[in-house]
This record gives structure tokens, C-alpha cells and sequence, in this order.
């Protein structure tokens, strides 16, 4: 399966779902590769990061950008189970490349921001790629969200009346301990002292992914 995590605007969570995602897959026994197409390289750095705290990082890493990131995906595809491609905030020719080799597209939002502002742009985004990629699914994660159920819900309904996004329904809340982490190399799920409510909402959003991810391999 090839997961996109993706999206228009900055600071809404990119980066930390991404490696979130490729280190729960890996501690699930699955081979991963990790592709940073993002010219900011965090998750680069959450690698080497990782390595330093663990010794190593359970998955394989690797920099591509522009047509490179269709071209070695392609390639590389039949040596893993899973890969994460990690495409950043912007629309740049890395992240159209992702998404013509993409099965899943992932784009978070924070709800009550100017990140819910660019869901038009995103859903342009993802219209156009689906001209070349007819099979791609979409799907927005409300993340960073700061306990305000109201704001949460009409996200949630503002997103839906897109008709080309679906929502995921285990939202983020807005955390230090998911910061915490990822400047360890680790995810919330690893750090210690354990942080109940971000590993239960961050187990809750894996188990929803593999879900869906199930049912397209089924279908």
C-alpha cells in the first residue's frame, strides 16, 4: 500500500502523521520505506533522530523530490509492504508525483485555522490527480484540535460537503507529548512517560487506516 500524507498548507501535522504511520507499521512486523519528498527534510531528520535514540529505525529512508519520486516509488514498490510518502504543504511537483502512485491520500486539517480554508485547494488538488490516478482515495484527518467539540463538528461537516474528501473519524487533539516524541526519533506511542489520551486517539487513527487500507486490498 502507498500512503500520501499531503496537503496545500504548512503546520498542520504533515511530517509527524507520516513518520506516526511508518513506525506503527514497522512495529507491526511490516517492511516500509519512508519517502521524504518535502525539500523542509523533517522527516529526514526524525530518521536520524530515531537511530540515535534506538539504535536503528525499523525502516528504510529515503530523500526524493520532483519526477524521481513516481520513477523510484515504482521501482522500489515490490521490495516493501507499505510505503510512506511524506509529500509536504505545499503543491509542488513532488507531491503530484506522489499522488499518481498513491492508493491513499491522507490530508490533515486543523480545525478553526486557515488550514480548513484550503480544503478547496486541496479537493482541486485531488480532482485533478484522480484524472490520472482514477483509483486514488482521499481522506482528511481533523489534527491539532484544541477540545472545542463545536469547531470539530463543523469541520467535519464543511469537509463532507466537498463530496471528494472523506473523514477520518478518529481525530488529534493539539498535544506537546506528539512534539515531544518526534524530537526523540519516537512516536507517542514509544515515548515515555506515556501519554494515555494521545496513544489511545493515535492507536484509534492506525486502527481506522489499517481498516480502510483492508478493504481496498479486498476490493
Amino acid at each position: 500500500m502507498i500512503y500520501t500524507i499531503g496537503g496545500i498548507k504548512g503546520g498542520s501535522g504533515k511530517t509527524t502523521l507520516a513518520v506516526t504511520l511508518t513506525a506503527m507499521l514497522a512495529n507491526s512486523g511490516r517492511k516500509v520505506l519512508l519517502v521524504d519528498a518535502d525539500k523542509q527534510a523533517t522527516a529526514t531528520e526524525f530518521a536520524r533522530w530515531r537511530t540515535d535514540t534506538k539504535g536503528e529505525t525499523g525502516f528504510t529512508s529515503v530523500q526524493l523530490a520532483d519526477r524521481a519520486v513516481r520513477d523510484e516509488v515504482l521501482k522500489l514498490k515490490p521490495s516493501f509492504d507499505d510505503i510512506v510518502i511524506d509529500a509536504g504543504g505545499r503543491d509542488t511537483a513532488s507531491q503530484r508525483a506522489a499522488l499518481t502512485v498513491a492508493d491513499l491520500f491522507i490530508a490533515p486539517f486543523a480545525p478553526k485555522s486557515f488550514d480548513i480554508w484550503t480544503l478547496e485547494l486541496v479537493t482541486q488538488l485531488v480532482d485533478e490527480m484522480r484524472m490520472v490516478n482514477p483509483d486514488l482515495k482521499a481522506y482528511a484527518l481533523l489534527n491539532r484540535v484544541d477540545g472545542n467539540e463545536k469547531d470539530l463538528s463543523e469541520a467535519r461537516e464543511y469537509i463532507k460537503e466537498s463530496g471528494i474528501l472523506e473523514v477520518l473519524q478518529s481525530p488529534l487533539h493539539e498535544r506537546k507529548v506528539f512534539a515531544n516524541a518526534a524530537a526523540s526519533g519516537l512516536i507517542v506511542t514509544e515515548f515515555k512517560p506515556k501519554n494515555e489520551k494521545a496513544v489511545a486517539e493515535t492507536t484509534a487513527l492506525f486502527a481506522e487506516i489499517l481498516s480502510i487500507t483492508e478493504k481496498e486490498m479486498a476490493s
